[in-house]
């Protein structure tokens, strides 16, 4: 059946009203009311504008294509179904740009709360450093973070497909926001960096290869390395926060999964996560063999003494020996693990966790206690490890912890924001400089 007249004014209008929406889109930089220290980094802004800008332009060619289609003697013998069959397509793209929107609007307004906002930006530098390896093993995407409610931390990886298939430009971590501010946060804010950084290294298809011989190998033992490999996403993911943090980061994962002893010792065949008792016996595996120190066993004898195996049935009591029996074997493994990524480097070498040895952090934490001013040369994930670390001595109370963090995560904030400010400048400057030496 030919198109009447109607359907296509009817199109042609509906096409138009699509425009306005789109046009309502415009580029955060002029929408979103913040201080300049809790703004994002330039590179995460410009990642974030150019792909709903350039989604945008595409969309609109898009409907002036189809509204010049639809004036045409082209579409003349188009029926008002396969018109409006092309135009749905449209309208859901226009869907799909919009869920991007609020994605990274959702993310970027938060900036806007007082103090909040620039914390979160601190935050922003605390991811950064943790990924930025110094052996330049893979390009960094830049990082924002953003508070939520709930009790879970979650990344939503840089480079992987948004709603409409358009690629994410920036990693966007979730921080739950209880944890504001004390130096667990750096624990869950560093194991969602250990996501990205994994991926980037695509470390759990060759840890999984890995294991996948060792279920072949030792056999007796093989239900235990099946169920690492299962896990050894978020096992990697820890793995990253202990290498950066040390004890910290034990600590900072005990106060997460702290929880009731029934879902301590819950395993679920579906989670990809160990279940809770597990994890901190692995993350104190690997504290052993980074960071050999007595600390470690007192650790592992309070976690034990907080949750006791006494009472649990049998098949989970074989199962956590299984699993207890390899744990020191399959720590070493993931610690000394080569692949091609890591450019003959084992992994635990790609880490600072020489220079964050127990001893070490602790003399640092008593050097700047004398003076201040060190710290801020220091990396953020340092401070984070020293900060830690004090707080397993007991040299440090929660309250002092908290207000040297919020003061240390506004300060990372604002030296970025001049950052930025010195490098405009200096932009500026030069572009005058032709007219200056005249």
């Amino acid at each position: 059946m030919r198109r009447s007249g109607e359907s296509t004014r009817y199109l042609i209008n509906e096409a138009l009203s699509l425009l306005t929406r789109l046009n309502q889109m415009k580029p955060f930089g002029l929408t979103m009311p913040m201080v300049s220290a809790a703004s994002v980094s330039d590179e995460a802004l410009k990642g974030i504008t150019d792909l709903l800008m350039d989604g945008n332009r595409e969309l609109n060619d898009r409907v002036w294509a189809f509204i010049d289609l639809m004036k045409s003697n082209k579409s003349r013998h188009m029926s008002a179904s396969d018109a409006q069959g092309q135009f749905s397509i449209i309208k859901l793209r226009l869907n799909e740009l919009l869920d991007q929107l609020d994605i990274f609007a959702d993310v970027l307004s938060q900036r806007s709360e007082h103090e909040t906002g620039v914390w979160v930006a601190g935050l922003d530098v605390l991811a950064e450093s943790a990924l930025d390896l110094p052996g330049k093993f893979f390009d960094p995407p830049p990082i924002i973070c953003f508070l939520e409610r709930g009790h879970g931390a979650a990344i939503r990886r840089a480079r992987t497909k948004l709603p409409g298939g358009d690629e994410n430009p920036v990693a966007i971590i979730q921080i739950p926001r209880e944890r504001m501010v004390g130096s667990g946060i750096a624990s869950s804010l560093i194991h969602e960096v250990g996501h990205q950084g994994a991926a980037l290294l695509d470390l759990v298809t060759s840890l999984r290869t890995a294991l996948k011989h060792k279920q072949q190998v030792d056999k007796a033992n093989a239900q235990a390395w099946v169920l690492y490999s299962f896990w050894i996403s978020e096992i990697i993911a820890d793995f990253w926060a202990i290498a950066h943090l040390g004890i910290g980061a034990t600590q900072g994962l005990i106060n997460v999964v702290s929880l009731p002893r029934y879902f301590v010792f819950r395993i679920g065949k579906n989670d990809p996560h160990p279940f809770a008792w597990i994890r901190v016996k692995i993350s104190i595996a690997f504290g052993k063999v980074l960071y050999p120190h007595a600390q470690w066993k007192r650790v592992e004898k309070q976690w034990e003494e907080l949750y006791p195996k006494k009472g649990l049935k049998k098949p989970v009591l074989d199962i956590i020996a299984g699993l207890e029996k390899v744990l020191p074997e399959f720590a070493q493994m993931v610690c000394n693990h080569k692949t091609k990524a890591l450019k003959g480097l084992r992994l635990k070498e790609v880490f600072p966790y020489k220079h964050r040895q127990p001893d070490e952090l602790r003399f640092l934490y008593n050097s700047w206690r004398h003076s201040p001013h060190l710290i801020a040369k220091a990396p953020p994930s340092l401070v984070f490890a020293v900060i830690g670390q004090a707080r397993a001595d007991t040299t440090i109370d929660a309250l002092t912890e908290s207000r040297i963090l919020m003061r240390l995560l506004s300060k990372w904030a604002l030296i970025r924001s001049e950052s930025r400010s010195i490098k405009e400048s200096k932009r500026i400057m030069g572009s005058f400089k032709k007219y200056i030496s005249v």
